[in-house]
């Protein structure tokens, strides 16, 4: 079983990173692609994990998973504001950065919205931004709109360029944007 496992975790891994070497072109990838790099069988990939589809989302959900877990926790922020504030931002240029296994996450998530989504799991890694709000559905509500307002801006960034005049290719933009919705949220919640 074990075995098992680490041949699995061997096909992740390299599939991995030849979506991070591909900058996210997964037409690029193709099965015998992956099963050369790791030294399998070509049907091992659909055995273990159905198809390159199911493989590819696994491992997008991995990439995400570590942008979530990489929220800086230990440093000391005065507000919910500034610690949100910081967190979306770290969140948002993740995905102008790595834009191709943005999309795949995002469309994926709209596709199957499920509580394991990786939007699901940026929502509760926004949710702990919140120390001082101590109302779960209010936590819940600003994490919900905050993740849905960033990825519609970044799906929509052409129609956010015209409509909004935040130029996401900058990055003084990108943080102009998400200081703004952080704001505004917080400000409406504390009038509520």
């Amino acid at each position: 079983m074990a075995e098992k496992n680490s041949l699995k975790e061997t096909i992740i891994q390299v599939t991995t990173e030849l979506i991070e070497e591909n900058d996210g072109k997964i037409d690029r990838i193709t099965a015998r692609v992956i099963a050369a790099r790791a030294n399998i069988g070509l049907g091992l990939i659909n055995y273990h994990f159905g198809s390159k589809e199911k493989l590819i989302a696994i491992c997008v959900q991995r990439i995400i998973g570590e942008v979530i877990s990489n929220f800086d926790t230990t440093k000391v922020y005065l507000t919910d504001k500034e610690r949100l504030t910081a967190w979306a931002t770290h969140v948002f240029n993740f995905l102008f950065e790595h834009s191709a296994i943005a999309k795949i996450s995002i469309l994926s998530d709209l596709q199957n919205y499920t509580s394991e989504s990786n939007s699901v799991f940026t929502q509760y890694g926004f949710r702990n931004a919140l120390t001082s709000t101590s109302d779960e559905r209010d936590k819940a509500f600003l994490s919900f709109v905050l993740t849905a307002a960033m990825q519609v801006a970044f799906l929509g960034c052409e129609a956010v360029k015209d409509l909004l005049d935040y130029d996401f290719e900058k990055v003084s933009d990108r943080e102009a944007y998400i200081k703004k919705l952080v704001s505004t949220m917080l400000a409406n919640t504390e009038r509520a």
